[in-house]
């Protein structure tokens, strides 16, 4: 039997909670904080998310309007000419994923404060992956190497 991959189901993790107001237009221009509320069932998963950490917050668009042919080019702001979308960072995307790299604040139970957030408060969280700058710097690094290609 084959499976369909026209309907993908993703169910939030939790929301993000911040103050109102002017939201940064990208993660790397953000000094904004907020808190990730994660929820309950999920709070075995957290146990090892630490202050200094930085990690990747995977969210959905959830204000964005829907997409259609006409946003295959946008005019970011910053920018003089339009671009295809999937070489900008635009909200307005086929499938309304974001992801932002936050640094880990504090964490307390199921709460997980950040900084650098760019989303709007009340925004779904759909993961949360932490941030693997190289080798040493992930989980399951054990001196091995990934093979390299001649």
């Amino acid at each position: 039997m084959q499976k369909s991959t026209e309907n993908i189901l993703l169910k939030p993790i939790g929301t993000i909670h911040t103050d109102p107001g002017d939201v940064p237009r990208h993660w790397v221009f953000s000094d904004k904080e907020g808190t990730l509320n994660i929820d309950e069932k999920y709070l075995e998963g957290l146990k090892d998310t630490k202050a200094g950490q930085r990690i990747v917050v995977i969210f959905h668009f959830h204000k964005s309007p829907p997409f259609t042919e006409q946003f295959l080019s946008q005019k970011p702001p910053h920018r003089k000419e339009p671009l295809g979308v999937f070489s900008i960072c635009s909200p307005i995307r086929p499938n309304p994923i974001g992801m932002s790299i936050l640094e880990v604040l504090d964490v307390r139970g199921n709460s997980i404060r950040v900084k650098g957030l760019d989303m709007l408060d009340g925004t779904p969280i759909l993961d949360i992956k932490p941030l693997i700058e190289d080798e040493q710097s992930c989980p399951s690094y054990e001196g091995k190497r990934r093979p390299t290609t001649p």
